[in-house]
């Protein structure tokens, strides 16, 4: 499997492509990683350095991969944070470009607009373009419950509200819709849950609540479940195969009490996770 995976990367600690990268590679995918941004470190921090890129320069590394005739084994595309606008533009472009000569390939949005924490923290006219253009493009996207409800407008407070809002994404173009950090009137006070609807169904996979406060985990979860959900064609499967490690991974971070999560040492939670999870549908 090749994925091309456009988002931020960091040099020190894993957000972005520095957390989805090498999960998939640790799964056997070979990745393309092209950088929206290039920091010194995640904005959590409240300090950083570094720049975020154009819309031309994606389009440039897009066009050089082009030229190397290989787009056409290019499995599918996994787009998270984008930096600017144009950039969302270019994104939009290269799946459209590997679609061109891959009609099967697959488009993975994480449409990075905020949490529930912080709010919305990208640039203007991102979180529009996420709505009305990214969000329809792509066959699987994997918006957190905030972001749930900011691309639809709809409530999020109940299991019932959710699962409307999940369908209402869906009938805008995604065919698979993961939810990510989600608590609802469901979901006990120890433990936080995942959503996946697929075709009219959806699956709850539920983990305990882990006490840390840390980035990354998202983008992590996103990479994980576009690939388990491209090879197996199934998103319960993928759900209960993606929302296992990322409890691991995070587990483990808990345990060490790292303020970047553990993704090269807890590794082996990618390919053989030590807890799982039932997966219900609900």
């Amino acid at each position: 499997m090749k994925v091309l995976s456009i988002q931020s990367h960091v040099a020190y600690g894993h957000v972005g492509n520095a957390s989805a990268v090498f999960p998939m590679q640790r799964l056997g995918v070979e990745v393309w990683p092209i950088h929206t941004v290039q920091f010194s470190n995640h904005t959590g921090y409240g300090a950083w350095r570094g720049r975020v890129f154009d819309g031309p320069a994606i389009e440039e590394l897009v066009a050089g991969i082009a030229e190397r005739g290989v787009l056409g084994t290019c499995d599918g595309v996994l787009s998270g944070y984008m930096g600017s606008p144009d950039i969302g533009t270019a994104i939009l472009a290269a799946v459209a470009a590997v679609r061109a000569v891959n009609p099967s390939a697959l488009y993975c949005c994480d449409p990075v607009i905020g949490d529930t924490d912080r709010g919305v923290y990208v640039r203007p006219g991102i979180a529009e373009l996420m709505r009305d253009r990214a969000v329809p493009s792509a066959d699987i996207v994997t918006p957190n419950a905030f972001e749930l409800n900011l691309l639809t407008g709809l409530p999020t407070g109940t299991l019932e509200e959710t699962k409307r809002a999940v369908a209402a994404l869906q009938a805008r173009g995604p065919r698979v819709v993961l939810v990510t950090s989600l608590v609802t009137d469901a979901t006990p006070g120890d433990a936080i849950d995942l959503l996946a609807g697929e075709g009219g169904a959806v699956w709850r996979l539920r983990t305990p609540r882990l006490h840390l406060d840390v980035n990354g985990a998202g983008d992590a979860v996103a990479a994980l479940f576009f690939v388990h959900y491209a090879r197996t064609g199934s998103a319960a499967i993928a759900l209960g195969m993606a929302g296992a490690s990322v409890y691991g991974l995070l587990r483990r971070t808990a345990e060490a009490g790292s303020r970047e999560i553990l993704t090269v040492a807890a590794q082996d939670e990618f390919v053989a996770p030590s807890e799982t999870f039932p997966v219900e549908p609900v």
